[in-house]
C-alpha cells in the first residue's frame, strides 16, 4: 500500500511539468492569436478609412475648384494630416482599452451611402449655385418657419432645405462624411470613452443619457452599442432629422426622441446622469451657447457627466487656423467666426461645471466636465487637467 502511494505521488510529480508546459503553450498561443487579430484589425481598419478618404477628398477638392476656394499651405496640410493619423491611432487604442467595442470600427453604412450618393451628386449643382449666389434663405415651401429661432432658419453649409426637410436629413450623414474625409463617425464616438469610464465607477443602477442636438441619431447608435445599459434620450430642433433617427435607432430598445429647442429643454431638473452634445455650439449665436449650457446644467444631476464634442477652436488648434477660417468662408456658418474665438471651456465653467479635460480630435475637440454641487474654483482653464469653477446656472442642432 505504501509503495502504491509512493508510485502515484511520483507519477503526479512527473506529470506536473508537462501540464505546466501545456498551460504555458496555450497562454502563448492565445497571446499570438490575439496579436494576429489585433494586427489584422488595424490593417483592415486603416484600409477602410483610407479607401473612403481618398475619393471623398477628391470630390472635396473638385468642389473647392468650382467654388473658387484657395489652397492651404504645406504646414497647414501637414498639421491636418498629423491630426488625422492621431485620431485613427486613438480610435484603435480605445477599442484595445475596452472603452468601446470593435464593431464600431467597422460600422460605416456603405450600402446606405451608396444608395444615397446619386441623390447627393444630383443636389451638388444646386448647392454650388446657392453658394455662389450667397443665398442662405432658400428654404422649402410649406414649412412653418416661425416655429424655429431665426438663427436656425437658413441653409447651413448651403445644403438644400437647411435642416427643414426629410430630403436634407437623408443626405446629411453622407454629406458630413464627405466634408470630414470619412472621419465623422470616428470623431463622434470620441464622446464614448469618458462615458465608459463614468459608467465603470457608477455601479449597476439604471442611468439616463440625453444627447442634445441628436440629429439623425448616429452618435446615439454608437453609444447604444458601447453602453447598452443606458436609457437613451435624444433631442433635436428638426422633426425631419428625428424621422431618420427613428430609423437609425430602430433596434435600440430603450430610446426616446423629442423635437424641441435646446435653449428650453423639456425635462425636469436633475433628470439625467449624462448629457452629450456633438457639433451644435458652432451653429449657435454667442448668447444661445450660454443658454444651452445653462439648460444642460439644470437637467443634469449633481455629480453627472457632461461630454461636448464640437469643432476645433483657435485656443488649442492654431495650426488649423487656415482650415477653420476657410470653413467659415466656404460654408454658410454665420456664427462660426465668433465660435472659434469663443473658447467653449470658459462658458462651460461659467455655467457651473467643473471642467476635467479638453482633448483635440482631428478637426474637433471633446470637453469633459462634471456638475458638482457647491464646487468653487478659478475660471482659469487648464487643458487636459482639472479646472474647477462655478458660475451662474440658470438651440438645437447638429450631431447626427
Amino acid at each position: 500500500m505504501q509503495r502504491d502511494s509512493i508510485d502515484a505521488e511520483t507519477e503526479t510529480t512527473a506529470r506536473a511539468p508537462a501540464a505546466n508546459v501545456w498551460t504555458a503553450l496555450r497562454i502563448e498561443l492565445d497571446r499570438v492569436a490575439t496579436d494576429v487579430r489585433r494586427r489584422i484589425d488595424r490593417a483592415t481598419y486603416r484600409t477602410q478609412q483610407h479607401a473612403i478618404r481618398f475619393p471623398l477628398a477628391t470630390v472635396r477638392r473638385l468642389l473647392a475648384v468650382l467654388t473658387g476656394g484657395e489652397s492651404p499651405d504645406p504646414a497647414s496640410v501637414a498639421a491636418l494630416r498629423g491630426r488625422y493619423e492621431d485620431l485613427l491611432a486613438r480610435d484603435l487604442a480605445n477599442v484595445e482599452a475596452g472603452l468601446y467595442p470593435r464593431a464600431l470600427l467597422f460600422q460605416i453604412p456603405f450600402g446606405s451611402y451608396a444608395r444615397t450618393l446619386p441623390s447627393l451628386l444630383l443636389d451638388v449643382p444646386r448647392v454650388i449655385r446657392r453658394a455662389l449666389a450667397r443665398d442662405h434663405q432658400d428654404l422649402p415651401a410649406g414649412v412653418d418657419a416661425q416655429r424655429y429661432p431665426s438663427y436656425f432658419r437658413r441653409n447651413f453649409h448651403w445644403q438644400s432645405d437647411g435642416y427643414l426637410s426629410r430630403r436634407s436629413a437623408e443626405l446629411y450623414d453622407l454629406a458630413v462624411e464627405l466634408l470630414f474625409a470619412g472621419m465623422s463617425d470616428v470623431m463622434r464616438r470620441q464622446v464614448i470613452p469618458p462615458i465608459s469610464r463614468f459608467m465603470a465607477t457608477a455601479g449597476a443602477r439604471d442611468m439616463r443619457l440625453l444627447d442634445v442636438a441628436c440629429g439623425t441619431g448616429r452618435t446615439l447608435s454608437q453609444i447604444a452599442l458601447a453602453q447598452p445599459r443606458l436609457r437613451l434620450y435624444g433631442l433635436d430642433l428638426s422633426p425631419y432629422y428625428l424621422q431618420i433617427a427613428r430609423s437609425v435607432l430602430a433596434d435600440v430598445p430603450d430610446v426616446s426622441l423629442v423635437a424641441e429647442n435646446a435653449e428650453r429643454l423639456p425635462f425636469r431638473s436633475r433628470h439625467f446622469d449624462v448629457v452629450t452634445c456633438v457639433h451644435l455650439f458652432h451653429e449657435l449665436p454667442h448668447a444661445a451657447r450660454r443658454a444651452v449650457l445653462a439648460e444642460m446644467h439644470r437637467v443634469l444631476r449633481p455629480g453627472g457627466l457632461l461630454v461636448v464634442e464640437d469643432s476645433a477652436q483657435l485656443a488649442e488648434s492654431g495650426s488649423l487656423a487656415f482650415f477653420l477660417g476657410r470653413f467659415a468662408a466656404d460654408f454658410h456658418e454665420p456664427f462660426y467666426r465668433d465660435y472659434i474665438g469663443d473658447d467653449l471651456a470658459v462658458p462651460i465653467v461659467e455655467a457651473g461645471f467643473r471642467l476635467e479635460s479638453v482633448e483635440p480630435h482631428f478637426v474637433a475637440k471633446v470637453f469633459v466636465a462634471r456638475k458638482v454641487a457647491g464646487a468653487r474654483g478659478p475660471l482659469t482653464i487648464h487643458r487636459g487637467a482639472t479646472a474647477n469653477g462655478r458660475g451662474r446656472s440658470r438651440a438645437s442642432r447638429r450631431n447626427g
